[in-house]
């Protein structure tokens, strides 16, 4: 998956919590509790990552998560429609996201993490389903790369060495 270095100091970006965990270690003294925060960032134009903060308190493990999902933007490639430019189907570990492109009124149907993603990136009308695990870290991940893979017509094209017309044909 490659992945274009962004400059995040620029962007509006807007963040949302996915998930909080409370993780318990048990030591000699007792328990030791930590929590773990899935934060996705996005800007709404196109642009999204999302980063896994861990801290003794929940607003220090969201900072991180937000700090850490600011290193791993991606950018979106979007239709004239604000919907993706093709089907794909984004995986990553055993969460697999379909993504599938929708017309204008669509809206997002999609379900919690990958709804989160979808809205951040700016996406407005698509279709998703996530197929194997519901891990949200996973369903989370498995749609960014998804969405980061996609490609506009101009692209193809230009890969091809053909038209955009003869592409979209």
């Amino acid at each position: 998956m490659k992945r274009t270095i962004i400059d995040a100091s620029q962007l509006e970006l807007t963040e949302k919590v996915v998930s909080i965990k409370r993780v318990t270690k048990v030591v000699k003294g007792g328990r030791n509790f930590r929590f773990t925060a899935l934060v996705v960032v996005g800007d709404g134009n196109g642009h999204v990552g999302a980063g896994l903060g861990k801290a003794t308190e929940i607003p220090d493990a969201i900072r991180k998560g937000k700090e850490d999902a600011t290193k791993n933007l991606v950018s979106v490639a979007l239709d004239e429609n604000k919907s993706i430019t093709h089907d794909f189907i984004g995986k990553f570990g055993s969460a697999s996201v379909l993504l599938k492109r929708a017309p204008e009124g669509t809206g997002i149907i999609a379900g919690g993490p990958a709804r989160i993603v979808c809205e951040l990136a700016g996406i407005k009308n698509v279709r998703t389903k996530s197929l194997g695990s519901n891990n949200k870290q996973n369903v989370v991940l498995a749609t960014i790369a998804g969405l980061s893979q996609l490609k506009t017509p101009e692209e193809v094209a230009k890969n091809r060495g053909k038209s955009v017309d003869e592409v979209m044909a």
